[in-house]
């Protein structure tokens, strides 16, 4: 992967067999990425760069501004974010296996005693990849009748640059764990872009043009997403 020198940050360059330049900016930390096709040369993917560096360092101070969630110590009283309300953290110590039971103002995490904090957090983790995908079934079965669509498969993981994924080659969508933390406006947003990838691959003003049809709120629930804290980690490869 080659990269470009673009003074107060250098930018990835990825080649595919694709028609059209693409640029994009991804959070937190405004990582850039250009995707081109694989026959143009570096110098002219630097001056298309260049000719977009306004429009990049607005992007990246928006993202470089937004808010941090708290590093998490899975302490009696913490507080969590489920479905964009707020949850205080209930250790029980049983001999039983371990689990999540949720309150209406609390989240009961249940684990064997003498648990350290890392098997706290996965026992967590677990639970939203539960919880994200329980949430994606019968809104993905809704969206696939609307669109036209069929999914191949679907994977809910942790993901360190995106809230979301398409592979329209094999069918395939990804969601970011992180999504059962915020407002289910917001994987209904995530969701349908990515389903409509599997119509249109690139950002065109196509892709636009049906995001918009199918979901004219679409820009409020992307914007009500990027508004909120995200994970206390780097994002960052």
């Amino acid at each position: 992967m080659a990269t470009i020198d673009l003074g107060d940050f250098t930018a990835e360059v990825v080649r595919k067999d694709v028609k059209h330049v693409h640029l994009a900016v991804y959070p937190p930390s405004g990582r850039v990425c250009i995707t081109a096709p694989a026959r143009l040369k570096l110098g002219t993917i630097r001056i298309f760069a260049i000719s977009k560096l306004g429009w990049i360092k607005t992007q990246q101070r928006k993202l470089q501004q937004q808010e941090r969630e708290a590093p998490r110590e899975m302490l009696n009283r913490e507080s969590h974010q489920v479905w964009g309300e707020r949850r205080l953290l209930k250790i029980v110590e049983a001999d039983q296996t371990p689990g999540i039971a949720l309150l209406p103002r609390t989240l009961v995490l249940t684990i064997r005693p003498g648990s350290d904090q890392a098997k706290r957090d996965a026992v967590l983790q677990a639970w939203y990849r539960s919880t994200l995908r329980s949430a994606a079934g019968p809104l993905l079965a809704k969206w696939e009748r609307k669109l036209g669509v069929k999914v191949n498969r679907l994977f809910v993981q942790a993901m360190r640059t995106k809230w979301g994924s398409c592979n329209p080659a094999r069918g395939n969508i990804r969601l970011n764990t992180e999504l059962a933390k915020k407002p289910p406006a917001c994987l209904e947003y995530v969701l349908v872009h990515e389903l409509l990838h599997l119509i249109e691959n690139r950002h065109s003003d196509r892709f636009l043009a049906l995001l918009t049809r199918h979901l004219p709120t679409w820009r409020a629930q992307r914007d009500l997403l990027n508004a909120l804290p995200v994970r206390h980690e780097a994002w960052d490869h």
